[in-house]
């Protein structure tokens, strides 16, 4: 199936709008790409469930109220998907440990910047998160363990913007909740919005091309991952039990965001 034949479901779902309208209803000061998982459009109508899996951009931006407010919403456990270099130059407070929050730190593209580049030089957007199933596979399974070994309560994953690392992590969980392909898209895309004008800022006005190609997002990255997974790997689930996740694991972690599961226990 051609990415560019698909055909969008909703405008809603692939420019975002969802997720906008969702994020909107939260507060973590100085997080500039935050939004819950929860409210997606999963196939047969129902929607995800809200306050069980939160995703962002790097914590280290947090003031004290921020904090305090994820430490409100329910975040018991946080799992960072940055290099070592990120957690030494900007790390957070929760690195060294918050009211009992569990924290776990996996690399998810190796264990450097640079070998990561070895792995997929030149690899384009639009088909990145293909190349992140096809290269990490011992990542994806330990973070996707860490959801399903979290416990009770809000469980946050993020990067350094919060898009592309982050984005994969999401696009595989809100697959496995069988969530429509356009509202993953969405999801993914809608991260261009919340980071552009503070990226922007934050450069000269002669870096603003390459600024603007490094927070595009587009959806058919989203496609493409979710074509590869079925005519590669056969489908979300297979993936899952190829990178060594037993059944039970791939149940909890399908139960954090389908609606009518059980909450994890404590």
């Amino acid at each position: 199936m051609a990415i560019f034949a698909i055909r969008m479901k909703s405008k809603e779902a692939t420019d975002g709008s969802r997720a906008k309208r969702l994020a909107a209803q939260l507060h973590f000061p100085r997080l500039l790409n935050a939004r819950d998982l929860g409210g997606c459009m999963i196939r047969g109508g129902a929607l995800t469930r809200a306050r069980s899996i939160l995703r962002t951009d790097d914590l280290w931006r947090l003031t004290p109220e921020g904090v305090q407010a994820l430490l409100d919403y329910g975040v018991r456990s946080i799992i960072d998907l940055r290099w070592p270099h990120e957690l030494a130059s900007r790390s957070s407070i929760f690195q060294r440990g918050v009211n009992g929050v569990r924290y776990t730190n996996v690399s998810l593209l190796d264990g450097t910047e640079n070998a990561w580049n070895v792995k997929s030089p030149g690899v384009p957007k639009e088909k990145w998160n293909c190349a992140v199933l096809d290269h990490s596979p011992k990542e994806l399974a330990d973070v996707l363990r860490a959801v399903a070994d979290a416990p009770q309560g809000v469980v946050l994953f993020h990067c350094a913007a919060g898009k592309d690392r982050t984005g994969a992590i999401a696009a595989l969980l809100l697959a496995a909740a069988d969530v429509e392909p356009e509202e993953i898209a969405g999801d993914y895309a809608v991260s261009t919005d919340y980071i552009r004008d503070a990226y922007l800022s934050a450069h000269p006005p002669e870096a603003r091309e390459a600024i603007l190609e490094d927070v595009r997002c587009p959806p058919e990255q989203i496609y493409n991952m979710l074509e590869h997974l079925d005519r590669r790997y056969g489908g979300t689930m297979s993936y899952f039990r190829m990178i060594g996740l037993r059944d039970d694991e791939i149940e909890k972690i399908r139960n954090r965001l389908l609606p009518h599961a059980k909450a994890p226990a404590a």
